[in-house]
């Protein structure tokens, strides 16, 4: 066997029984491996990963080059409670059985607990399910059970292997929504896994259901699960809309109006203030989109609004998560390269900015991979797994996101003419738009003085005094962008009232033209009247026409036949007068 064959062949063999090992090579290789001091009473507990055990600190490199370290025995001991560092990835060190590489799997975090179910490695549909401890940072195989079909007659249900679903939580169960799977049906399979028992089930759904599909998109609004786009198993992309009642359910085609988004896949949905739908990204067979969209979930009107900020570059196959109203985006690719920055969109402005940025060929960079957040110790935590760049990742990485970070894109000045805020402040006429701002800019001025108080706390050089000038400019700065926000409210207001005055007048022509419209119908209706009289007349005058025609044919029938007989005589008479025969023997000849 030739060398490199054997290499490709090792190397898929490895891949196999072990996915971490690139990983662990790569770390071993770039990253060195340094001992922590511990106290002499702490336990040290190895990392243990795909059965292997090794202590190491994982670093993560940042955009400006440095690396971002955890410290071992603080994680284990408290978890990703313990993160400190800000607006930057860091990879934890973590416990237990760790689940084997993968990509378009699925994850959901219920309570401390994030679930990690399917997926796709080395072309393979996966079925198993995995949970990882929030707080022990320890990973465990969950042995699922699959519930009959019924209890008179027990049948297993098949739970296929899938990957390019969806995983909701919803109640005591987490809802599995589509995928692909390796033997393709039309059928679009609902399935849940009871968080109590531990088993697994189908759900039985009434109406039409959507054709089976993958890399669709699932949003959990109040209680309905919006579904949009995919490709299906003849991998014809998708761009229909769906609305499935958890409560009944029952499923719902929906044909909204305007212009929808092109089909695709692999793209992220949110959902913000529980009435617009937001699409981003996506990718077709021939390329890669950047561009979002807006879906009314009250009107079922399909927009496609301006974007603000550092637009992100086209990709696909990216994951995102939302935290208040600020949208997370990471991952993904263009199918040449995995894109690197972790962006945020602010719902309400619709303005881009960068949290962070990885270099290299790492996990975060790459398609697939999945997304969730967490909450510990109050604060959130966001939390990413597996991806494929080349490889099948099986990392945890964490951000934990900073007031900066979410107010980055609030407070970027210029206005914002097609936000979604702008489209619900138009449907909402008696909405306090000045006490709005007032709030919005105090609490901006309260938290920015928060953020830049704490580091400045630290340095024993800076006055009280250099502390209060640059909180009082900062100050100034914030009323100015309050004035400036004032005087928009008030020009709002006085379009909304020239609004208000052409609706009045059109209001008023459109009840003129109403009136005359009734008047026409009423007279449209004596016409009518008028000509179905005129029409009975008509059919009369026709029969008498014929009754007139048949007579005056009989008359003139009659009066032939008489003719004729008169005729018959008046010869009859001559021939036999002329012949020497009496009109007797005349008439019987």
């Amino acid at each position: 066997m030739v060398s490199a064959e054997a290499m490709r062949l090792f190397v898929k063999i490895l891949e196999e029984e072990e996915p971490g090992w690139y990983s662990r090579a790569s770390n071993s290789v770039l990253e060195p491996v340094t001992d922590v001091q511990m106290n002499h009473n702490a336990i040290v507990e190895p990392i243990i990963e795909n059965r292997n055990s090794f202590a190491e600190r994982k670093t993560i490199s940042a955009e400006n080059g440095g690396l971002i370290e955890t410290q071992d025995i603080d994680v284990v001991s408290e978890g990703l409670g313990s993160v400190v560092v800000y607006d930057q990835w860091t990879s934890p060190p973590i416990t237990g059985q760790c689940p084997k590489g993968r990509y378009e799997h699925a994850a959901a975090v219920v309570e401390d607990k994030m679930y990690i179910y399917g997926g796709n490695h080395n072309g393979r549909y996966l079925s198993d399910l995995h949970v990882l401890d929030l707080r022990s940072c320890t990973w465990s195989k969950v042995e699922a059970k699959v519930e009959s079909k019924s209890v008179e007659r027990p049948s297993p249900v098949n739970i296929t292997p899938s990957a390019g679903h969806s995983l909701i939580p919803w109640e005591n169960k987490l809802l599995s929504i589509a995928g692909h799977t390796k033997d393709p049906s039309e059928t679009f399979q609902v399935k849940a896994f009871d968080l109590q028992i531990g088993t697994w089930s189908m759900l039985n759904t009434y109406g039409k259901p959507p054709v089976s599909r993958g890399g669709q998109s699932v949003t959990l609004v109040g209680t309905t699960l919006v579904i949009f786009g995919g490709q299906d198993a003849k991998q014809t992309l998708l761009n229909d809309l769906h609305i499935l009642d958890l409560e009944t359910l029952t499923w719902d085609e929906i044909d909204a109006v305007g212009v929808p988004p092109s089909p695709r896949s692999g793209h992220a949905a949110a959902v913000h203030a529980e009435r617009y739908l937001l699409i981003f990204g996506g990718g077709s067979h021939a390329t890669c989109f950047n561009d979002l969209h807006v879906l009314d979930l009250q009107t079922m009107e399909w927009s496609r609004p301006t974007q603000q900020g550092e637009i992100p570059v086209p990709r696909a196959g990216h994951a995102g998560v939302t935290v208040g109203e600020n949208w997370f985006i990471v991952g993904g690719g263009d199918n040449k390269s995995g894109a690197s920055e972790t962006v945020v969109l602010n719902m309400s402005t619709l303005a881009w900015s960068v949290v962070t940025s990885v270099e290299g060929r790492v996990p975060l960079a790459s398609e697939g991979l999945s997304l969730v957040v967490g909450s510990l110790n109050g604060e959130d935590i966001l939390i990413s797994f597996g991806g494929y760049n080349g490889h099948y990742n099986s990392e945890v990485n964490v951000l934990k996101p900073s007031h900066k970070s979410t107010l980055q894109s609030k407070i970027m000045e210029g206005p914002v003419p097609d936000s979604v805020s702008a489209v619900h402040n138009a449907t909402n006429p008696t909405r306090d738009l000045e006490s709005e701002f007032e709030v919005g800019q105090e609490g901006k001025i309260r938290e920015t003085a928060i953020d830049n108080f704490e580091p400045m706390k630290s340095k024993g050089g800076e006055t009280s005094e250099h502390i209060l000038a640059m909180l009082k400019a900062e100050k100034e700065e914030l009323e100015s962008s309050l004035n400036n926000e004032k005087l928009l409210s008030l020009q709002l207001k006085q379009e909304l009232a020239d609004a208000e005055a052409r609706n009045t007048d059109l209001y008023k022509e459109l009840q003129s033209v109403r009136g005359q419209l009734a008047s026409e119908q009423s007279r449209c209706f004596k016409l009518e009247v008028d000509v179905a009289e005129l029409r009975q007349k008509q059919q009369t005058m026709e029969t008498l026409q014929r009754e007139l025609e048949l007579l005056q044919r009989q008359k003139a029938t009659s009066e032939q036949v008489a003719i004729n007989a008169k005729q018959r005589q008046g010869s009859g008479g001559v021939w036999g007068w002329l012949a020497g025969r009496t009109p007797q023997n005349a008439d019987d000849a």
